[in-house]
Protein backbone atom coordinates (compact mmCIF):
# COMPACT_ATOMS: atom_id res chain seq x y z
CA UNK A 1 0.00 0.00 0.00
CA UNK A 2 2.90 2.17 0.47
CA UNK A 3 3.93 2.87 -3.08
CA UNK A 4 0.24 4.21 -3.65
CA UNK A 5 0.05 6.95 -0.73
CA UNK A 6 1.62 9.93 -1.42
CA UNK A 7 -0.02 12.19 1.54
CA UNK A 8 -1.88 10.87 4.70
CA UNK A 9 -4.27 13.21 5.91
CA UNK A 10 -4.94 13.67 10.00
CA UNK A 11 -7.97 14.63 11.66
CA UNK A 12 -6.59 16.98 14.61
CA UNK A 13 -8.86 16.35 17.68
CA UNK A 14 -9.37 12.69 18.86
CA UNK A 15 -6.30 11.23 16.42
CA UNK A 16 -3.34 13.98 17.42
CA UNK A 17 -4.68 15.55 20.39
CA UNK A 18 -6.98 13.68 23.04
CA UNK A 19 -9.19 16.77 22.99
CA UNK A 20 -12.41 14.41 22.53
CA UNK A 21 -13.14 13.61 26.52
CA UNK A 22 -12.75 16.80 27.48
CA UNK A 23 -15.27 18.35 24.83
CA UNK A 24 -17.59 15.91 25.53
CA UNK A 25 -17.25 17.39 29.39
CA UNK A 26 -17.83 20.63 28.47
CA UNK A 27 -21.10 19.83 26.09
CA UNK A 28 -22.74 17.56 28.80
CA UNK A 29 -22.29 20.92 31.30
CA UNK A 30 -23.42 23.30 29.07
CA UNK A 31 -26.95 21.25 27.93
CA UNK A 32 -27.73 21.05 31.01
CA UNK A 33 -27.45 24.35 32.16
CA UNK A 34 -28.91 25.71 28.94
CA UNK A 35 -31.76 23.57 28.67
CA UNK A 36 -31.05 20.71 26.40
CA UNK A 37 -29.77 17.59 28.59
CA UNK A 38 -27.71 15.31 26.13
CA UNK A 39 -26.04 12.15 27.33
CA UNK A 40 -22.60 10.91 26.54
CA UNK A 41 -23.75 8.79 23.18
CA UNK A 42 -25.90 11.49 21.82
CA UNK A 43 -22.89 14.03 22.18
CA UNK A 44 -20.30 11.48 20.45
CA UNK A 45 -23.23 10.99 17.85
CA UNK A 46 -24.85 14.35 16.94
CA UNK A 47 -21.38 16.41 17.77
CA UNK A 48 -17.63 14.36 17.56
CA UNK A 49 -16.51 15.53 14.21
CA UNK A 50 -18.05 18.31 13.22
CA UNK A 51 -17.40 21.78 12.47
CA UNK A 52 -18.35 24.54 15.29
CA UNK A 53 -20.95 25.36 12.42
CA UNK A 54 -22.56 22.06 12.02
CA UNK A 55 -22.74 22.32 15.93
CA UNK A 56 -24.28 25.39 16.34
CA UNK A 57 -26.56 24.91 13.59
CA UNK A 58 -28.11 21.83 15.98
CA UNK A 59 -28.07 24.06 19.48
CA UNK A 60 -30.22 27.22 17.79
CA UNK A 61 -32.31 24.18 16.25
CA UNK A 62 -32.96 23.16 19.70
CA UNK A 63 -32.79 26.35 21.93
CA UNK A 64 -32.54 29.56 19.54
CA UNK A 65 -30.24 31.51 18.11
CA UNK A 66 -30.02 34.05 21.26
CA UNK A 67 -28.48 29.96 23.08
CA UNK A 68 -26.47 29.13 20.32
CA UNK A 69 -24.55 32.15 20.63
CA UNK A 70 -24.27 31.65 24.29
CA UNK A 71 -23.60 27.87 23.78
CA UNK A 72 -20.68 29.00 21.92
CA UNK A 73 -19.00 31.69 24.03
CA UNK A 74 -19.08 29.43 26.94
CA UNK A 75 -17.87 26.59 24.97
CA UNK A 76 -14.87 27.55 23.66
CA UNK A 77 -13.86 29.21 26.95
CA UNK A 78 -14.40 26.15 28.98
CA UNK A 79 -12.68 24.18 26.35
CA UNK A 80 -9.70 26.98 26.11
CA UNK A 81 -9.03 26.18 30.18
CA UNK A 82 -9.60 22.44 29.95
CA UNK A 83 -6.93 22.51 26.81
CA UNK A 84 -4.00 24.47 28.82
CA UNK A 85 -4.63 22.41 32.09
CA UNK A 86 -5.54 19.34 30.89
CA UNK A 87 -4.84 18.57 27.44
CA UNK A 88 -1.93 15.59 26.30
CA UNK A 89 -1.20 14.10 23.00
CA UNK A 90 -3.13 11.03 21.60
CA UNK A 91 -1.48 7.66 23.51
CA UNK A 92 1.46 6.48 20.91
CA UNK A 93 0.56 9.27 18.12
CA UNK A 94 4.53 10.86 18.29
CA UNK A 95 5.81 7.41 18.32
CA UNK A 96 3.76 6.90 15.23
CA UNK A 97 4.40 10.27 13.50
CA UNK A 98 8.69 9.56 14.00
CA UNK A 99 8.13 6.33 11.93
CA UNK A 100 6.03 7.51 9.09
CA UNK A 101 7.72 8.94 6.43
CA UNK A 102 5.15 9.38 3.98
CA UNK A 103 4.12 13.36 3.61
CA UNK A 104 1.62 14.00 5.88
CA UNK A 105 -1.04 17.43 6.60
CA UNK A 106 -4.03 18.02 8.91
CA UNK A 107 -7.13 18.91 7.99
CA UNK A 108 -9.82 19.35 11.14
CA UNK A 109 -13.20 20.31 11.75
CA UNK A 110 -11.56 22.94 14.07
CA UNK A 111 -10.72 26.65 13.55
CA UNK A 112 -7.27 27.53 13.54
CA UNK A 113 -6.75 29.08 16.85
CA UNK A 114 -8.30 26.19 18.56
CA UNK A 115 -5.30 23.88 16.34
CA UNK A 116 -3.07 26.28 17.12
CA UNK A 117 -3.71 25.87 20.82
CA UNK A 118 -4.45 22.12 21.12
CA UNK A 119 -0.86 20.96 19.03
CA UNK A 120 0.68 23.52 20.55
CA UNK A 121 0.35 22.22 23.65
CA UNK A 122 0.95 18.63 22.74
CA UNK A 123 4.47 19.59 21.07
CA UNK A 124 2.94 18.88 17.88
CA UNK A 125 2.39 21.97 15.67
CA UNK A 126 6.22 22.07 14.44
CA UNK A 127 5.10 18.67 12.82
CA UNK A 128 2.51 20.31 10.62
CA UNK A 129 3.39 23.77 10.53
CA UNK A 130 2.24 25.35 7.21
CA UNK A 131 0.45 22.11 6.17
CA UNK A 132 -3.01 22.47 8.96
CA UNK A 133 -6.18 23.20 7.03
CA UNK A 134 -9.70 24.02 8.63
CA UNK A 135 -12.94 23.10 8.05
CA UNK A 136 -13.42 27.16 7.93
CA UNK A 137 -11.58 27.41 4.36
CA UNK A 138 -14.86 25.44 2.78
CA UNK A 139 -17.92 25.88 2.22
CA UNK A 140 -18.97 22.63 3.66
CA UNK A 141 -18.27 20.63 6.63
CA UNK A 142 -17.51 16.77 7.48
CA UNK A 143 -18.94 14.50 6.50
CA UNK A 144 -18.55 16.33 2.99
CA UNK A 145 -15.40 15.81 1.35
CA UNK A 146 -14.87 19.51 0.82
CA UNK A 147 -12.10 19.70 3.73
CA UNK A 148 -9.74 16.66 2.20
CA UNK A 149 -10.47 17.80 -1.12
CA UNK A 150 -9.24 20.86 0.05
CA UNK A 151 -6.17 19.34 1.56
CA UNK A 152 -5.03 17.26 -1.00
CA UNK A 153 -5.48 20.06 -3.73
CA UNK A 154 -3.06 22.77 -1.29
CA UNK A 155 -0.64 19.47 -0.50
CA UNK A 156 -0.60 19.06 -4.65
CA UNK A 157 -1.89 15.45 -4.55
CA UNK A 158 -4.67 13.42 -5.97
CA UNK A 159 -7.21 12.33 -4.02
CA UNK A 160 -7.10 8.60 -5.20
CA UNK A 161 -3.20 8.40 -3.38
CA UNK A 162 -4.42 9.92 0.12
CA UNK A 163 -5.13 7.86 2.84
CA UNK A 164 -7.44 9.96 5.97
CA UNK A 165 -6.31 9.13 9.68
CA UNK A 166 -10.11 10.26 11.40
CA UNK A 167 -12.08 8.89 14.77
CA UNK A 168 -15.12 10.40 13.87
CA UNK A 169 -18.28 8.54 11.92
CA UNK A 170 -18.44 11.52 9.72
CA UNK A 171 -14.79 11.95 8.89
CA UNK A 172 -14.41 8.33 7.25
CA UNK A 173 -17.92 9.50 5.61
CA UNK A 174 -16.40 12.61 4.61
CA UNK A 175 -12.85 10.29 3.35
CA UNK A 176 -14.80 7.83 1.44
CA UNK A 177 -16.79 11.08 -0.26
CA UNK A 178 -13.30 12.56 -1.43
CA UNK A 179 -12.38 9.12 -2.96
CA UNK A 180 -10.16 8.28 -0.29
CA UNK A 181 -9.22 5.31 1.92
CA UNK A 182 -9.43 6.04 5.68
CA UNK A 183 -8.27 4.33 8.78
CA UNK A 184 -10.76 4.39 11.67
CA UNK A 185 -8.80 5.24 15.22
CA UNK A 186 -11.49 3.32 17.46
CA UNK A 187 -9.29 4.16 20.67
CA UNK A 188 -11.39 7.09 21.55
CA UNK A 189 -14.97 8.11 21.62
CA UNK A 190 -16.03 6.56 18.61
CA UNK A 191 -17.65 2.67 18.65
CA UNK A 192 -15.31 1.01 16.23
CA UNK A 193 -18.66 -0.07 15.13
CA UNK A 194 -19.75 3.66 13.50
CA UNK A 195 -16.00 3.79 11.46
CA UNK A 196 -16.65 0.16 9.61
CA UNK A 197 -17.02 0.72 6.30
CA UNK A 198 -15.60 0.79 2.74
CA UNK A 199 -12.42 1.36 2.03
CA UNK A 200 -11.64 1.87 6.03
CA UNK A 201 -9.13 0.40 8.09
CA UNK A 202 -10.75 0.04 12.01
CA UNK A 203 -7.33 0.06 14.43
CA UNK A 204 -6.87 1.07 18.05
CA UNK A 205 -3.75 2.12 18.83
CA UNK A 206 -2.06 4.76 17.14
CA UNK A 207 1.66 2.98 17.20
CA UNK A 208 0.39 0.74 14.91
CA UNK A 209 -0.50 2.58 12.22
CA UNK A 210 2.81 2.87 10.73
CA UNK A 211 2.46 -0.72 10.06
CA UNK A 212 -1.04 -0.61 8.51
CA UNK A 213 0.46 2.24 6.21
CA UNK A 214 2.81 -0.29 4.74
CA UNK A 215 0.86 -3.04 4.66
Amino acid sequence: MADSIDLVIFDCDGVLVDTEPLALRVCLDLGAELGWPLTEGEIVDRFLGRSERAVRAQVAEQLGEAAADRWGELYRSRLAVAIDTELIAIDGIAEALDAITIPACVASSGLHDKMRRTLGRTGLYERFEGRIYSASEVAHGKPAPDLFLHAAERMGVAPARCVVVEDSQYGVRAARAAGMRSFGYAGGLTPAAWLAGENTVVFDDMRKLPVLLTG
